[in-house]
């Protein structure tokens, strides 16, 4: 019978390495895919994958069972990943740039063709750099919301933030990709 979090929490807390190795086990393909959107697809996101379970190993004491491990984990993820953008150059763009407010359509084709796939990955590429581009506070509120799945209630208690303005964030997130995206409009 699997453990549930709290059991290998528990079991981890009392210095149990290998309940914290199951831990690292479930969680590790959401954080690393947390950190590839929030950084790109580079070493840094697999670093900041890493370096989230140490922070997470030494705080564990900390841990308090007032949210779900995956919340706090999550928590401690984003953390990380502000951590990394900050050490970078600074990202500038503008809210206020005029354009097309539409939203971007893509016709799906009728059947899978190798065709079909080459531009599915090339939509997936460029889906991946407007992430890329967005704002940090909006990207980070978008791969929460989209790409990881997660409600307002989890994504609020992850980031400390009111379910409005993580609302705004997705909002805003949404416009500035369809924006960065318009260019594909028709193209497949």
């Amino acid at each position: 019978m699997a453990l549930d979090d709290d059991a290998l929490v528990r079991a981890s807390q009392r210095g149990d390495r290998e309940a914290f190795g199951m831990l690292i086990s479930r969680h590790a393909q959401s954080i690393l895919s947390l950190t590839t959107r929030m950084l790109g697809p580079t070493a840094d996101a697999e670093d900041v994958a890493q370096e989230t379970f140490i922070a997470a190993y030494k705080a564990l004491s900390a841990f308090k069972f007032d949210s779900k491990f995956s919340t706090w984990l999550y928590r401690i993820g984003v953390n990380k990943c502000t951590d990394s953008l900050r050490a970078r150059r600074p990202e500038t763009i503008s809210l206020d740039a005029t354009g097309d407010e539409g939203s971007v359509a893509w016709e799906i084709a009728d059947e899978e063709t190798p065709h079909w796939e080459l531009e599915q990955a090339e939509l997936a590429w460029e889906l991946d750099k407007g992430i890329q581009a967005l704002p940090h506070l909006y990207r980070e509120s978008f791969v929460l919301r989209h790409v990881e799945g997660l409600g307002y209630d989890e994504m609020s208690a992850i980031l400390g933030v009111n379910r409005d303005t993580l609302k705004m964030r997705v909002y805003k997130a949404r416009t500035l990709l369809c924006r960065s995206l318009a260019h594909l409009d028709g193209a497949h």
